[in-house]
């Protein structure tokens, strides 16, 4: 590997590790995938009114079964591998995948795509890839999601991509017990309620449904500083573990996965439970499992009883790739060193974590990875950044991301891309400018970063009518991710990545297939005064129609807690036991954020033409309503952004103390405004950001656009 393919600091004592681990790998009885079974077969599917592929594709579904050695250094970082053994001394786990690939292997490019599911659920393989004849690979990683770790024996991707993992068990199988966190917010009436982690069931169950076991509580309110307000004990005699209904009353039917309140449970509160679970799924096999199925998919011929791997001796390259939590995944997955395979070679040439600026919290005991950073949830314990660096504001040790593959010489080429809505709500900006933010960290030659300014999480709908101040809006505002979080007062930002994915595609392959370098990083810097702590004095943010005057306040923005897990928990690797189901904070890093221009859009990033040719502010946070889901009003709308088009003539700015140049003023006319998608264009075509496929369509769709008609 060259210099600029790995990180340049390289410890001897970590190269020393790295050969160790090596040679133990070696010589070590490999844990491998010993069975695949092929439950489907079929061409695959064609979008309604698309074009069938040039070249014929078709989807191969299965399960593989794979054992673990928990001695080999590789695995033996996965919590509670050692509680989760067979007779014999391995660990099994069954994991579901998916294949899309061309019937006649001779057209295939050599390039498989290892995408990570999220939630269970497979994106759409892109029509560019399957032009190319690129393969790409889905693979379960979570045991967790709803408690569905069963894996069906059916080709179908509907019911999602799961992972069957063992529970951890103690000696002479006593159960292993600890406290979980649930929480309930934002519901009304007498039914009872499940406890939900984003948009899935908490899958650990009570091991007693014995009220007076549980501490169950309301919450007038929290902000983001971690504060709370009006907090009160629920007794135990007035709720229960049941199921219940206005025709099924208190104390309803005993159901260990729901909670009934006496009272009914009332939209202004939250409901906090802290309960004892038994049986804790053993949920870093995932990484593991993940590893395996690649490694087998990219090099074996076959399988154990020799059954033949469908993608046999035709994967000469392979780049992997998540979305938001499961591009959280992959940074969890490459800092704990699993890209390494159990031979000592490189798994994945590329790796792509796409709007995910975190590792995923999922190698610790009663994890809950489909977290996305709400109160006392896990993620962003340890290095955030890629090289070694110190954790100055919580006291962590000097390390970073890329520690254990420098030291094998097992690290993948990276491409991160992310939006505004990372910054402000799934905390992104200290894998930039560390816990203090006073410096720019450096990035390893073999990372390449792409800042999408003033866009939502995953990018928005696009389009230039989606902008307009007029029935082309839409009037609701968009509704909060998360758990029932509520709705925001701001229409969706249709901010795109689509284009500039598309440009990043092209990058990413030649980089890893030809070696071609892509354009260097861009993203806002410190050292080009692009950055500032996160609220509106400093950042720049003027007074817009539609939003209250102070917004964003210095307590607006989603903060890095430095959480209290308990001394049994490994806070640089984010792994262990956690003894504190509500962790004591005990502080929060400042947060940074882009600054703005005039308009309100974000400065720095790569050139996007809704970006450079603006039809109003797009803002990669929005505001919470109140309404039928009042808890948090007023604050952050969890991580979705919102948009404020600007006025179409000067007397309609005039009228509605708007300090932003309207449509007429900036562009005169319909034809002035295609003349300046038409500059943005060949800008970011020039700088390598957009393809000129997508260029033209752009300029087409402006021209056939409603702007100043």
């Amino acid at each position: 590997m060259s210099k600029n393919e790995e990180t340049d600091l390289k410890p001897i004592s970590k190269l020393l590790l790295g050969s160790a681990m090596a040679m133990a790998l070696c010589n070590a009885s490999h844990s491998h995938i010993t069975k695949i079974v092929i439950d489907e077969s079929i061409p695959m599917p064609v979008a309604a009114g698309s074009t069938p592929p040039a070249i014929a594709y078709e989807q191969v579904a299965g399960r593989a079964f794979g054992e673990l050695d928990p001695k080999l250094p590789g695995n033996a970082i996965i919590q509670d591998i050692e509680l989760a053994k067979d007779a014999d001394g391995k660990v099994r786990y069954i994991t579901s995948f998916v294949i899309y690939k061309p019937v006649d292997m001779a057209k295939a490019s050599g390039l498989m795509w290892h995408d990570v599911p999220n939630r269970g659920n497979v994106y759409a393989f892109a029509p560019q890839e399957v032009a190319l004849g690129d393969v790409m690979l889905a693979s379960a990683w979570q045991g967790d999601n709803s408690g569905r770790t069963a894996v069906r024996a059916t080709a179908s991707v509907a019911g999602g991509q799961f992972l069957q993992v063992p529970v951890a068990r103690g000696p002479n199988g006593k159960p292993v017990t600890g406290d979980v966190l649930g929480r309930i917010v934002n519901r009304a009436g007498p039914a009872s309620q499940p406890l939900i982690v984003q948009t899935n069931p908490v899958p650990y169950k009570p091991a007693s449904m014995d009220t007076r076991l549980t501490k169950l509580v309301s919450r007038e309110g929290e902000n983001q500083r971690g504060e709370v307000m009006g907090e009160k004990v629920i007794a135990p005699s007035e709720w229960a573990w049941a199921k219940c209904s206005a025709t099924n009353p208190f104390p309803g039917t005993p159901d260990p996965t729901e909670i009934c309140l006496k009272s009914g449970f009332d939209p202004k509160l939250l409901y906090q439970v802290v309960y004892t679970s038994a049986d804790p799924y053993v949920l870093g096999i995932g990484f593991a499992a993940w590893r395996d199925v690649a490694a087998f998919f990219k090099r074996a011929n076959a399988d154990d009883g020799g059954t033949p791997n469908p993608l046999s001796g035709k994967m000469k390259y392979s780049i992997t790739r998540g979305i938001s939590q499961s591009g959280n995944y992959l940074r969890g997955w490459l800092h704990l060193g699993f890209n390494q395979a159990e031979d000592g070679s490189r798994v994945h040439d590329g790796m792509w974590p796409i709007i995910a600026g975190r590792r995923v919290a999922l190698n610790f005991r009663w994890a809950q990875p489909d977290g996305v950073l709400e109160l006392y949830q896990a993620g962003s314990e340890g290095p955030q950044w890629w090289l070694p660096n110190a954790d100055v504001v919580r006291g962590g040790p000097v390390a970073g991301i890329l520690d254990r593959c420098s030291a094998t010489r097992t690290c993948p080429k990276v491409v991160e891309h992310f939006g505004s809505a990372e910054v402000w709500a799934l905390k992104l900006t200290p894998e930039w400018v560390g816990t203090d933010g006073k410096t720019d960290l450096p990035l390893p030659d073999n990372v390449r970063r792409y800042y999408i300014a003033s866009s939502t999480h995953g990018g928005g709908v696009g389009g230039f009518d989606t902008s307009l101040p007029d029935a082309a809006l839409p009037k609701a505002g968009a509704m909060c991710p998360g758990n029932n979080f509520g709705q925001g007062i701001l229409p969706a930002n249709p901010m795109p990545h689509t284009q500039t994915v598309n440009a990043l595609r092209v990058h990413f392959r030649n980089w890893v297939m030809n070696g071609t370098v892509p354009p260097p990083s861009r993203y806002p810097t410190l050292a080009q005064g692009q950055m500032a702590p996160a609220h509106k004095a400093t950042i720049g943010f003027p007074t817009l129609p539609g939003l209250r005057a102070t917004v964003p306040e210095p307590d607006f923005i989603m903060p890095v807690h430095d959480y209290d897990w308990g001394p049994q928990f490994n806070f640089a690797d984010g792994s262990g036991i956690p003894s504190n189901a509500v962790p004591r904070i005990k502080n929060s890093v400042q947060m940074l954020a882009p600054k703005v221009d005039a308009d309100g859009n974000e400065v720095g990033g790569v050139p996007v033409v809704l970006r450079d040719a603006p039809l109003g502010t797009y803002l990669g946070w929005n505001v919470t309503a109140g309404g039928e889901r009042p808890f948090h009003k007023d604050q952050i709308c969890n991580y979705v952004g919102g948009m404020i088009p600007f006025a179409r003539t000067a007397d309609e700015r005039k009228n509605s103390n708007d300090p932003r140049p309207s449509l007429q003023e900036r562009y005169a006319s319909h034809d002035g405004y295609v003349a300046a998608v038409t500059r943005a264009a060949a800008r970011a075509v020039a700088e390598g950001f957009l393809l000129p496929v997508d260029a033209t369509a752009l300029i087409d769709a402006a021209n056939a656009s409603a702007v100043l008609r």
